[in-house]
């Protein structure tokens, strides 16, 4: 494990990241809510600016990399197997690796019949059927009781593997609060994967991904949404990165 503004980041690499996630879905294993964070810079600099948001990270299995930058200052710092794990990569790397096993998956997140177009998604592009469950959260905090009510929805389905698919540090914040009553190996927040995968949002060309652009790409694509994020993250990052260097010179 790597920190990276003060945030411990898997670094191990997504292979690994991948089997070892369906090696703990086995049996064998405690169905104790492990949470594992798909974290980019967004959420590396939130959890900077907010302590509570850092908290919740800290109390997480794996935050997995998911973009280079974070990767970038991990290999900086000695971490020379750490590879981006992004979120959409890991889910679909999962769903086709478990596709003819027993381990079954529950969907939440995204608008309204999103989750369900993303069972029918994986069903197509990854030929995996084990998808057990749907779940849309509403635009508002949700209640204790609601929380329970999902997971005894979840509990029932059987699933092994609960995603979430928020915006962070949303998604990170919903996966603590379902971990206290869920009886599941894993909840893995992996961001915009259930509009990627559904096809409802572009993704970035493979090599605007390794140059570390797909910010770039998303910003042309969702400038509305997305421009106070970017002009705010993406020079805090580096500032923050650069100060903890010089601070270490001296």
């Amino acid at each position: 494990m790597t920190k990276v503004l003060d945030v411990t980041l898997y670094d191990a690499g997504l292979e690994a990241a991948v089997n070892g996630l369906l090696w703990r879905c086995d049996s064998s294993w405690p169905r104790d809510n492990k949470c594992i964070s798909a974290t980019g810079a967004h959420g590396l600099v939130t959890a900077f600016k907010e302590p509570d948001f850092k908290q919740v990270l800290d109390s997480f299995y794996w935050n997995l990399p998911d973009g280079m930058p974070g990767v970038w200052i991990g290999k900086l710092k000695g971490a020379k197997r750490m590879t981006r794990c992004y979120g959409p990569d890991v889910f679909k790397q999962v769903f086709e690796d478990s596709a003819n096993s027993s381990i079954k998956h529950f969907l939440c997140g995204g608008k309204e019949g999103v989750a369900d177009e993303l069972k029918a998604a994986v069903g197509r592009k990854f030929g995996n059927h084990g998808v057990v469950g749907t779940y849309c959260p509403p635009f508002r905090d949700m209640t204790d009781s609601e929380f329970q009510q999902l997971a005894e929805t979840i509990n029932r389905s059987g699933a092994n593997i609960v995603w979430i698919g928020l915006s962070t540090p949303k998604q990170e914040r919903f996966a603590r609060r379902l971990a206290k009553w869920t009886e599941v190996n894993f909840i893995v927040t992996v961001g915009a994967a259930f509009d990627f995968h559904t096809d409802r949002v572009i993704q970035a060309p493979g090599w605007m991904q390794k140059l570390s652009l797909e910010w770039f790409f998303r910003l042309m694509t969702e400038p509305k949404r997305l421009y106070k994020r970017y002009l705010e993250v993406i020079p805090l990052f580096i500032f923050l990165n650069l100060k903890e260097v010089f601070s270490t010179v001296k």
